[in-house]
């Protein structure tokens, strides 16, 4: 038996149902939110990569420059992803240092 179904017995034969879902993954306000950052032509290498690693934990002045140059050459990248909240705060505070952001993703 698997997640999601129920066995039912009638005498010696049982049958599997499949119960319906309420939601899919990365529904409602759990699952992983993605932080993604657009190219643009304004922003420069450097003030991408020191925002990001100013901003988004784990991320090194190198692993910023990284990122730009990905945002630069396929024109975006996730920069993050996690938690509603935390990815809200993350795109925040990358949309007010000036980044160009796309919506918040789920999934």
């Amino acid at each position: 038996m698997h997640f999601g179904a129920a066995q039912l017995s009638s005498g010696q034969m049982s049958q599997t149902v499949e119960l319906p879902r309420l939601g899919g993954p990365g529904s409602g306000l759990g699952g992983r939110w993605r932080v993604v950052v657009l190219n643009d032509d304004y922003n420069t290498f450097d003030h991408v990569a020191e925002t990001l690693a100013r901003f988004i934990p784990g991320v090194s002045l190198a692993d910023g420059y990284r990122f730009a140059d990905r945002i630069h050459n396929t024109g975006c990248a996730i920069v993050w992803s996690g938690p509603r909240e935390d990815a809200e705060e993350h795109w925040e505070e990358l949309d007010g240092a000036g980044l160009t952001m796309a919506p918040l993703e789920s999934g």
